[in-house]
Formats: C-alpha cells, sequence, structure tokens
C-alpha cells in the first residue's frame, strides 16, 4: 500500500510540474526576461551571464557569450554549451532546432546541440 501510494503521489507531481513555455525573451539593460504564454514573466537571469539572445522557441532559447554559443531550457537553466568557432553564427531558431551559418556550410542542431544535417550555403 506503501508503494502504491508512493507511485501516485509521483505520478500527480509529476503532473502539476509541467514547464512553462516561452512565450517571448527580452534582454532590458543587465537582465533577461523570459516570458510565458499569458505574457507574464516568470524567469530573469543576469545578462552577463547568458549574453546576448541570439533566438527562441516555446522549449527552449541559444544565446551566446564570448566565444561559447549557450543553449537554456524554459525554465532559465543552461544545459548546453558549444564553441562558436564549431557552431558559426546562430541565423534562426525553430520549434526543436536552431541553424547555423559557418563559412560555406549551413548547419541544423537539435535542441540537445547535436548536428543533424549540413548542407552547402550556396
Amino acid at each position: 500500500m506503501k508503494k502504491f501510494l508512493i507511485i501516485i503521489f509521483l505520478a500527480m507531481f509529476g503532473l502539476s510540474s509541467k514547464a512553462e513555455q516561452i512565450s517571448s525573451v527580452e534582454t532590458n539593460g543587465s537582465w533577461v526576461y523570459i516570458y510565458n504564454s499569458k505574457g507574464q514573466k516568470y524567469k530573469t537571469l543576469s545578462s552577463s551571464t547568458v549574453g546576448t539572445v541570439l533566438g527562441f522557441s516555446s522549449s527552449f532559447f541559444v544565446s551566446q557569450n564570448g566565444s561559447w554559443i549557450y543553449l537554456w531550457d524554459s525554465e532559465g537553466k543552461k544545459y548546453q554549451t558549444l564553441s562558436k568557432s564549431t557552431v558559426g553564427d546562430v541565423i534562426g531558431v525553430a520549434g526543436d532546432t536552431f541553424t547555423s551559418k559557418n563559412g560555406s556550410w549551413i548547419y541544423t542542431w537539435d535542441k540537445n546541440g547535436k548536428k543533424i544535417n549540413t548542407r552547402s550555403a550556396h
């Protein structure tokens, strides 16, 4: 019976801890604000940590700080760091992917930072 109650509690907790969906990520001075689908600011991060926001989708956003590209989840937690020399310039973020251009190549990356496609930029 005890195991059954623990399973029910964990199931209920899992359902109630649904992550926010991003509707906007905005920089204002020293702060980066993340807004949800209701237009409510629900997370504030330091712009010195985040750097420049390059783009966002409903589940993650991409930033650059110096020679590093950072991937952030909807709760404002940095979960991946990539070298700008590998990624190049981020040119778009959509759905669960982002796109970059490095030299004469266009790369498509998944939201976890894994390269999933390469094509010529010409």
